[in-house]
């Protein structure tokens, strides 16, 4: 592991707790009636249950993470399913180039596809070794940790595959587009 300093991006501060930050009210969980679509440039549209949700393979993944408002959260194991196995699941159409992360309270983030694949994304249900708290996205939540953390929607209800760019809740409100820490892109005008 490289040393502290090469691990936290410029403007950064280490914390070793979690913040909790988000869009809305934390909203309830009943895995009954929990859904996760899957839908958009996709040859087999999805919609899994909780419960056929937490029957595919997952894998755990050692990361940093990078707030916007500047906080940094080292050392990180969480668990899920890869988004390459949602993407086998649902065989992603070649002219997809976004992933639409849509989750509770209308919230949106748009990823390019090529970051959703990369081994270390996940759609996440656990956090060093217990399930996430419902402040931090239980039951699912995103995790592409090479990005500013706002792009890790909470509360994941649909994947949307997209040929286009569709900027989303925070991209709108003048949130940077892709959202590189180690670009300190934080806003759109940086």
């Amino acid at each position: 592991m490289p040393p502290v300093r090469e691990r936290v991006p410029p403007g950064q501060t280490v914390t070793d707790g979690w913040p909790v930050l988000h869009e809305g009210p934390v909203p309830s969980f009943d895995p009954a009636t929990w859904t996760l679509r899957v839908f958009g440039e996709v040859e087999r549209p999805l919609v899994l249950t909780y419960e056929e949700f937490r029957q595919l393979p997952t894998r755990q993944v050692h990361c940093d993470i990078h707030c916007v408002t500047h906080w940094s959260k080292l050392d990180n194991v969480f668990e899920g399913v890869s988004f390459s196995e949602i993407v086998r699941l649902a065989g992603v159409k070649p002219e997809a180039r976004y992933v639409i992360l849509h989750a509770e309270n209308d919230y949106t983030t748009n990823v390019p596809l090529e970051d959703c694949l990369q081994e270390h994304s996940l759609l996440a249900f656990r956090h060093n070794g217990a399930d996430l708290t419902p402040e931090h996205g239980w039951p699912v939540r995103a995790v592409i940790p090479h990005l500013y953390f706002w792009k890790s929607a909470k509360w994941v209800r649909g994947i949307e595959f997209s040929s286009v760019d569709k900027p989303g809740f925070w991209e709108q409100r003048g949130y940077h587009n892709y959202g590189d820490p180690w670009r300190e892109q934080r806003f759109w005008f940086d």
